[in-house]
Order: structure tokens, then C-alpha cells, then sequence
């Protein structure tokens, strides 16, 4: 996977809104379109895309833990909003691009450092104007479920035009 390493990586909104979500989400995934760099720094990456689905797979390492040695809630968080907002991202058409209002996750137990979980996210309802998914925090080896969550995007007609 290409890693974006600075701003002049990131494709421009004009070439995004060119392709539909899901094009633009298995072009990530396929290496050829950059992906966030966020990922490489949390340590987390895109594993697997569909339309109305994608899911991250990370192992949460030292450098995400909080003062008491855990893997600290913005992780969760952070990789929460990544799955979900992509799945809402792989509905979006050509010429409209997304981002998140609001959301929400529940931290069920503590992730294990060195642990490798997939967190999934999938779509409710991805509109004209809102898109709403849901996501899930689970352990590749051992099935235990980590976290859930739920968000809102809005879903933007960049150019207002429909492509």
C-alpha cells in the first residue's frame, strides 16, 4: 500500500470526485492511490474493501498506549471513524466526497499490546445528503469483540453538479 508522506501525495479533491467512493476506496487498497498516513502512524491499514464494507486491520503497539500502559480510547476511536466513514465513503457517487458529523464507540475490554484486531465498518443508509454506518472492533485470533461504534457523515455534491 502507498502511503501518502506529505500533502503533495494526497490526490487532489478534483481527481477524487472524479471517481465514485468505492473506486476511490479500492484504488487505497490496491496501492494505486495513496493512503492516509494516519494508518501508518496508528498502525493500522486497509484490509479489505466492498461496497457498503470495509475493514482495517492493526496491532495497537506502545506508541497508542495512555499513562497507564493501555491502548489509550482515541485508538479505538481513531480506527472506529476510519472503518466507518469509509464504508459510507464506498456508497458516495462521482463528484461528492463525505466527512464525519458525529460519532460514537463503546470500549467493551482493553486491547492486549501486540494483539492484531480488524475493525469493520459497514453502511445503514448512505443518502443524498447523510450517510449512517456501523462498526465493530474484533481480534483476528481470538473473536473477542473490543469496541462498537456508530457514526453520521455528510455526504457533500462538491462541484454542485451530479456526475
Amino acid at each position: 500500500m502507498f502511503i501518502a508522506k506529505s500533502p503533495a501525495d494526497l490526490l487532489p479533491m478534483e481527481k477524487i470526485t472524479q471517481l465514485s467512493g468505492l473506486e476511490f476506496m479500492q484504488g487505497i487498497l490496491e496501492g494505486r492511490l495513496p493512503g492516509p498516513p494516519i494508518g501508518a502512524q496508528l498502525g493500522y491499514r486497509l484490509h479489505e474493501v466492498r461496497e457498503g464494507h470495509v475493514v482495517f486491520r492493526g496491532t495497537p503497539e506502545f506508541v497508542v498506549t495512555n499513562p497507564m500502559g493501555t491502548v489509550h480510547g482515541g485508538w479505538y476511536g481513531t480506527l472506529l471513524d476510519s472503518a466507518m466513514a469509509c464504508a459510507v465513503m464506498t456508497a458516495v457517487p462521482k463528484g461528492s466526497a463525505y466527512t464525519t458529523l458525529e460519532y460514537k464507540i463503546n470500549i467493551l475490554r482493553s486491547i492486549p499490546l501486540g494483539i492484531t484486531v480488524d475493525c469493520t465498518g459497514d453502511i445503514d443508509h448512505v443518502g443524498r445528503s447523510t450517510g449512517i454506518a456501523h462498526g465493530q472492533i474484533r481480534g483476528v485470533e481470538d473473536g473477542k469483540l473490543y469496541a462498537t461504534g456508530s457514526t453520521t457523515c455528510i455526504v457533500m455534491n462538491v462541484f454542485g453538479k451530479k456526475a
